[in-house]
C-alpha cells in the first residue's frame, strides 16, 4: 500500500465514554468483520474488560475504507488502555500513530483522564479529532460539551463531530475526518530498520508476539532481528497484520502496523517501548522514549490454604507471560506462611491481577495492605529501597526516609470543592492550583503522598461528590518524611503481615483504630489475649480480648466462700498455664481490616 494512503490513529477517552463501542462501529462500517463475527466490545478480549467497561490490554486492527474521494485507504486503529495505571502503554501506543480521536461523553463532559490522555496526545504531536459521543442519551448536553472542547482545543464548536456509537449515528463522518485530517506516516522503507514495540502478548506456540509500528525500513521473514535495549537476537517465526485476528504477510514496510512472532519465551526480553532492528544492518540509535516499567504499589499475596502455594506460583508465572509489569518474589510471614511479594503499576492493576488469579486459576487468596517503595538513607551513608514494612531497619540506624509523592488532578462540579479539599488535606495533600473549565466545573490540582491515596481514596472521593468527580494522578518525586513503622502484637507476638508504615503524626490515631478493629475480628480464646500497637519498643495502644470462661461456681450452691475462692484460683492457674502453650489464630478479616483505617478520626 502506498504510504500516502495509510492512516495510523488511536481512540483516547476517559473510562466508559464509549471508546470500545465506537471501535465496534468502525469495524462494521469498513466490513472488517462480518455480522456473524461481530460482538460488543470486539477488541476487548478479556471478560474483565467487558464487565468493568475499561480496556486493560491494548489491541490493534487494520481496516480498509473507501472514502468519498473514491480512494481506498488503509486505516490502522490502535485501541489504547483507558486507565491511568497504564499511562506508559498509552504513551507508547500514541507514538505509533499520527492522529487521535478524542471521545467525550455528551452527558459527562470533559473528565480527568480525558485531559490526561489529551495532553499525552499533544506531547506526541498527534492531530486530535474531537468527537462527542452518546448524543442519544436523555441527559446529553452536546452543545455545552462542544463549547468546552472548542475552548480547550481552539477549534470552532460547530466543527466538532457529534455521534452515537451505540446507534451508529454519524459514525461514518469520523472515518472521513480521519482520512482528511490525519497526516500519512513519514518513513524511509530503504533506511535501516526501526520498529517501535507498542505492546505484546504471549502465545504458547509462537512465543512473545510483539505489536510493532514500522517507523523506517522493512521487516521480512527469515531476517534476524535485534531488540536494541536488551541486545537479544531472534529470527521471527511469523510476521503479519491484525485483521483483527492475526493474519500472516510477507513484509511490513515503513508506516505500517503489524505483529512479529519472535519465538522468545519471556515477555521481559521484549519490552513495551523497545526498538526492533536488523542484526545484520542495525539502526544507529533506538527510537526515543523507552523506559523499563516500574512497579509503584506492592502487596503480599498468600494462598488461604498453604497447600496451594505451588498453584499460586504457577498462576503468577503464567500471568507474567502476558503482563511484563507484574513483578513477584517469594516471601514468608509468621502469620500467613509462604507467599509472594508482588509489585503493580497501581491500585487498578492490583485489582485486575487479584481478580484474574481468583477467576482464571480458581485460587482463594489473602492480599495484605498495599504499600509503596520507600528510599532510606542509613546513618552509615548507605542507600536502601524497601517496599514492605517487614524490611524497615531499626529506627536508630535511619538518617532519612523518603516517600513517593504524586500530582492528582480532580475534576468536579463546583458544589463539592469543600468536601474534596477536606478529604485531601486530611491525607497530607498540598494544594497547587485550581482552574474553572466552565461556570459549574472546576479542576483541582494537589501534590499528595502516594501511600495516602492507595486505600479507599477513590471510593471516598466518589462518595463525597455523589459520583461526579473524576481523578487522574502521575508520579512527581520522592520527599523526606517523618515516617514510623507501626507494629501489631497479638498475645505479645508481632504479626508481621499487619505492620504498616505511617506518618508519625497519624501513628496514635491509626494505632488506636487498628487495635479496636483487631479486638472486633479476633475470636475469644480460653485465655485473655492482649492486642497492642507499638512503635519500636513503645506500646501506644492496647486492648484485651476477654477469655471465654466456664461458670465453675455453678455447682457451689451455698457453703463457705473459701470453696468458691479455691475453685476460682484453680481456674486462674489453668488459664495461666493455657496462655503459655496456647496460640491465637488470626482470621482473614483481620488482614483486610487494615485497609479500613482511613475513616474519620
Amino acid at each position: 500500500m502506498r504510504t500516502d494512503l495509510i492512516r495510523n490513529f488511536c481512540i483516547i477517552a476517559h473510562i466508559d465514554h464509549g471508546k470500545s463501542t465506537l471501535a465496534d462501529r468502525l469495524l462494521q462500517i469498513t466490513h472488517t468483520l462480518s455480522e456473524r463475527e461481530m460482538q460488543d466490545q470486539v477488541l476487548d478480549s478479556m471478560d474483565l474488560e467487558r464487565e468493568k467497561g475499561v480496556t486493560i490490554k491494548a489491541s490493534a486492527v487494520r481496516m480498509f475504507y473507501e472514502a468519498a474521494d473514491g480512494q481506498t485507504y488503509e486505516l490502522n486503529l490502535i485501541d489504547t488502555p483507558g486507565h491511568v495505571d497504564f499511562g506508559y502503554e498509552v504513551s507508547r501506543a500514541l507514538k505509533a500513530c499520527e492522529g487521535a480521536i478524542l471521545v467525550v461523553d455528551a452527558s459527562q463532559g470533559i473528565e480527568a483522564q480525558t485531559l490526561a490522555n489529551l495532553y499525552l496526545a499533544l506531547e506526541a504531536n498527534l492531530h486530535v479529532i474531537p468527537v462527542i459521543n452518546k448524543i442519544d442519551l436523555p441527559a446529553a448536553r452536546p452543545d455545552d460539551v462542544a463549547r468546552d472542547l472548542a475552548e480547550l482545543l481552539g477549534v470552532p464548536a460547530e466543527s466538532i463531530l457529534r455521534v452515537s456509537a451505540r446507534e451508529g449515528t454519524n459514525v461514518e463522518a469520523v472515518l472521513e475526518a480521519v482520512v482528511r485530517q490525519v497526516p500519512p506516516p513519514q518513513g524511509d522503507p530503504d533506511a535501516p530498520l526501526q520498529a517501535l514495540i507498542f505492546d505484546s502478548h504471549y502465545d504458547a506456540y509462537k512465543g512473545v508476539v510483539a505489536y510493532v509500528r514500522v517507523v523506517n525500513g522493512t521487516i521480512r521473514r527469515r531476517q534476524t532481528l535485534r531488540l536494541m535495549s536488551t541486545g537479544v537476537e531472534t529470527e521471527p517465526l511469523e510476521i503479519g497484520i491484525f485483521a483483527p485476528t492475526l493474519r500472516p504477510v510477507e513484509t511490513l514496510e515503513a508506516g505500517e502496523v503489524g505483529y512479529v512472532a519472535t519465538g522468545l519465551k519471556t515477555i521481559r526480553e521484549c519490552r513495551v517501548g523497545d526498538t526492533l532492528t536488523l542484526a545484520a544492518n542495525p539502526a544507529s540509535e533506538p527510537l526515543p522514549g523507552f523506559k523499563p516499567l516500574k512497579p509503584m504499589v506492592f502487596a503480599g499475596v498468600y494462598p488461604s490454604e498453604s497447600d496451594d502455594y505451588n498453584l499460586l506460583r504457577e498462576a503468577l508465572e503464567k500471568l507474567q507471560l502476558n503482563d511484563a509489569a507484574l513483578f513477584f518474589q517469594p516471601e514468608t510471614s509468621q502469620a500467613l506462611g509462604f507467599g509472594f511479594r508482588c509489585g503493580f503499576l497501581g491500585l487498578f492493576h492490583m485489582e485486575i491481577v487479584q481478580e484474574r488469579l481468583e477467576r482464571e486459576y480458581d485460587l482463594d487468596l489473602v492480599f495484605t495492605a498495599p504499600s509503596v517503595e520507600y528510599q532510606i538513607t542509613l546513618t552509615n551513608g548507605e542507600e536502601i529501597v524497601i517496599d514492605s514494612p517487614a524490611e524497615m531497619p531499626d529506627p536508630n540506624f535511619i538518617a532519612e526516609i523518603r516517600e513517593p509523592w504524586v500530582r492528582i488532578d480532580i475534576i468536579t462540579p463546583t458544589d463539592y470543592i469543600g468536601p474534596i479539599m477536606d478529604l485531601v488535606t486530611r491525607r497530607r495533600g498540598e494544594f497547587k492550583h485550581q482552574e474553572y473549565l466552565d461556570p459549574t466545573r472546576v479542576q483541582l490540582s494537589y501534590d499528595i503522598p502516594l501511600t495516602e491515596i492507595l486505600v479507599d481514596f477513590y471510593n471516598e472521593l466518589k462518595a463525597r461528590t455523589r459520583g461526579y468527580a473524576s481523578l487522574d494522578y502521575h508520579f512527581r518525586e520522592y520527599r523526606p518524611a517523618n515516617l514510623v513503622k507501626l507494629d501489631l502484637l497479638v498475645a505479645g507476638q508481632p504479626v508481621d503481615a499487619l505492620s504498616i508504615i505511617v506518618h508519625a503524626d497519624q501513628a496514635y490515631h491509626k494505632g488506636q483504630r487498628l487495635v479496636s478493629k483487631m479486638k472486633e475480628v479476633i475470636p475469644r480464646q480460653q485465655f485473655d489475649v492482649a492486642i497492642q500497637a507499638a512503635i519500636g519498643k513503645r506500646v501506644i495502644s492496647r486492648a484485651n480480648v476477654k477469655a471465654l470462661r466456664k461458670d465453675v461456681l455453678a455447682k457451689c450452691y451455698g457453703g463457705d466462700v473459701t470453696r468458691k475462692r479455691k475453685l476460682l484460683e484453680k481456674q486462674k492457674k489453668g488459664k495461666k498455664r493455657l496462655k503459655m502453650v496456647g496460640s491465637v489464630e488470626i482470621p482473614q478479616e483481620a488482614f483486610m481490616s487494615v485497609l479500613q483505617l482511613e475513616e474519620e478520626f
